[in-house]
């Protein structure tokens, strides 16, 4: 490992000082480190452009949350880069290297010394009459109403054969790695991160028939409405579905490539994140 690129939350100060803290400490092993752009009005100069830095590393590296790992992920797509998160925020889900442990995470990087999980991607796109408009997510994406003024339907269709009609609020469409996410907020199940599925959950739906479904994710689902819809991507990006447009989820071809140590346990970190098996009494 001779390179790695960083992103950082945005509009914090914190987690500025400590970028120029974990800067010195790969500047120290031999490691030269660039800054992505995104965030360049934070500071200041010594940016690089982050398509560039993205070629240019051998290892990506969020700092942040899990919300910044996320982004970090999506905007990454294409690149192949494995990808480490560093948490410095609350949850740490998904970014779940710990400050304090930097200066042993370093040392596994510079050896190799390390496992990298491929997590598959949702790829989407909305359908209208002139292009297609498309994004990635590694969570979930959310088909809701943009008002409460009346239930949202939403025509289900997979591999073109048509499925359900949900009515309610919305519907949630989440990847393994999603499913401890809103997903589970909603009563969906948990799956094992590395798994090749979607889960489509209803959003309070009306109906108390209408229930989470795993569906393999070499499947191809779309869906439509009569209604104008919101399509929420990871929580970060907002789209429009408007009547008569179709929006099209598949599993992307690439995963994302998350670096953990070796011995990550996701059963560990589902006990621990969700406080499973705490003696309540």
């Amino acid at each position: 490992m001779n390179r790695v690129g960083f992103v950082l939350r945005p509009n914090s100060k914190d987690i500025e000082l400590l970028f120029y803290k974990i800067r010195s400490r790969f500047e120290s092993r031999g490691v030269e480190v660039y800054l992505s752009d995104i965030y360049s009005n934070r500071v200041g100069d010594g940016y690089v452009n982050f398509e560039d830095m993205c070629r240019a590393v051998d290892i990506l590296i969020s700092l942040g949350g899990d919300g910044t790992l996320l982004a970090l992920v999506r905007k990454s797509y294409g690149y192949n880069k494995p990808i480490l998160g560093i948490n410095a925020g609350n949850l740490g889900f998904l970014a779940d290297t710990r400050v304090e442990e930097i200066d042993d995470m370093i040392d596994l990087l510079i050896n190799r010394e390390y496992r990298v999980d491929r997590r598959m991607l949702i790829y989407g796109y909305i359908e209208t009459e002139v292009k297609k408009h498309k994004f990635y997510a590694f969570n979930d994406v959310v088909i809701t109403r943009p008002t409460i003024s009346h239930m949202a339907k939403i025509d289900a269709f997979i591999d073109s054969d048509w499925f359900n009609s949900y009515y309610g609020d919305g519907l949630l469409i989440s990847t393994p790695t999603g499913s401890t996410a809103y997903n589970l907020s909603l009563g969906g199940p948990i799956l094992y991160p590395l798994s090749k599925v979607f889960i489509m959950t209803p959003i309070a739906p009306h109906s108390l028939t209408q229930r989470p479904l795993v569906v393999p994710s070499d499947f191809t689902i779309h869906f439509t409405s009569p209604d104008r819809l919101v399509v929420m991507v990871d929580g970060q990006d907002n789209y429009t579905l408007y009547p008569n447009e179709k929006l099209v989820i598949e599993g992307a071809i690439e995963d994302a490539k998350l670096i953990h140590r070796v011995g990550h346990s996701h059963f560990k970190v589902l006990r621990e994140k969700l406080s499973w098996g705490d003696n309540q009494y």
